[in-house]
């Protein structure tokens, strides 16, 4: 596909774009970033602003039996690309590509890639750091979770937290399979990464509580190093520990007692959970808390 005649041409003797989106502004090349169950994510270039972007290509064919999904995957990366917050990933632009029978949208890159390969580069970092980093992921959740209507991640994992290194920032990515829900703030499917997902998920009824349990299991996979539950070899096993209550076994390799009992606080039964914006306010984050206020004043 050519660039359109808007756009400035590109050097044809430099790396040629493969695909150029129907503004002319975004051009994909051929390397890929990443690829999932629905997706595939190829490294883009967005020349009016001159950065590196993500585009993202859902291959509408594969899911060809089944329009309700393929609505509601439309209607979600729409309403993703409406929300404007500092630790949520941004969404630049969304179209459909009936020809090639393709869902594209454009998102931000973060410079060092995610949480979980990011961690294990980095074997040395502070409880303060991962505090603060935590503090973020937080701040993204609520901002999802008090949004009208309510937005569920769930399938929240360091897998899908990036980061930008040079600047210690977090944000929260991946959230094609969030679900969007009314005031009930209840939901009815399963979908997830069964190492992070809570017990009521698997039962199909739950609330946004469901996030707070995820990220209880990334900040001790922050802390461990380990993906918790790696000591079981099957999803079922997985499951069966889950939802029988037995917690995974990296927990007793949290040494700092304080946040392991913040862990445990998150991962309490969905009632007892606190949501994002309690957790915010919690004695943990005091002196990132303090340090941000200093920074501000």
């Amino acid at each position: 596909m050519m660039p359109a005649e808007n756009s400035i041409p590109y050097d044809r003797d430099a790396e040629p774009f493969v695909e150029v989106d129907p503004t002319g502004r975004f051009g994909r090349y051929d390397d890929l970033l990443g690829s999932g169950a629905v997706k595939k994510v190829y490294r883009a270039f967005d020349q009016e602003e001159g950065i590196e972007v993500a585009w993202n290509q859902v291959r509408l064919r594969n899911f060809s039996g089944d329009p309700v999904f393929i609505n509601r995957l439309r209607s979600e990366v729409q309403l993703l690309s409406t929300l404007n917050n500092k630790y949520i990933i941004v969404c630049y632009s969304v179209w459909n590509d009936d020809e090639h029978n393709t869902l594209n949208f454009i998102t931000e890159v973060c410079t060092s890639g995610n949480l979980r390969d990011y961690r294990k580069k980095h074997r040395h970092v502070s409880i303060k750091a991962l505090k603060k980093w935590s503090k973020q992921v937080l701040e993204g959740l609520d901002y999802l979770h008090t949004h009208e209507p309510c937005i569920i991640h769930r399938d929240l994992n360091c897998s899908n937290i990036f980061v930008n290194g040079n600047i210690g920032q977090v944000k929260i990515g991946d959230l094609g399979f969030a679900a969007i829900v009314g005031r009930s703030h209840a939901a009815h499917s399963i979908i997830g990464t069964p190492e992070y997902m809570a017990p009521e998920l698997y039962e199909e009824d739950y609330t946004e509580m469901v996030d707070i349990y995820s990220f209880a299991m990334c900040l001790l996979e922050m802390v461990t190093m380990e993906i918790p539950y790696s000591e079981c070899d099957s999803v079922a096993k997985i499951y069966k520990k889950v939802t029988t209550g037995i917690k995974p076994q990296a927990i007793t390799k949290v040494t700092d007692d304080e946040v392991r009992a913040f862990i445990e606080k998150c991962i309490a039964q969905p009632r007892a959970r606190p949501s994002a914006s309690e957790l915010l306010k919690d004695p943990f984050f005091d002196e990132v808390r303090d340090e941000d206020s200093e920074q501000t004043s």
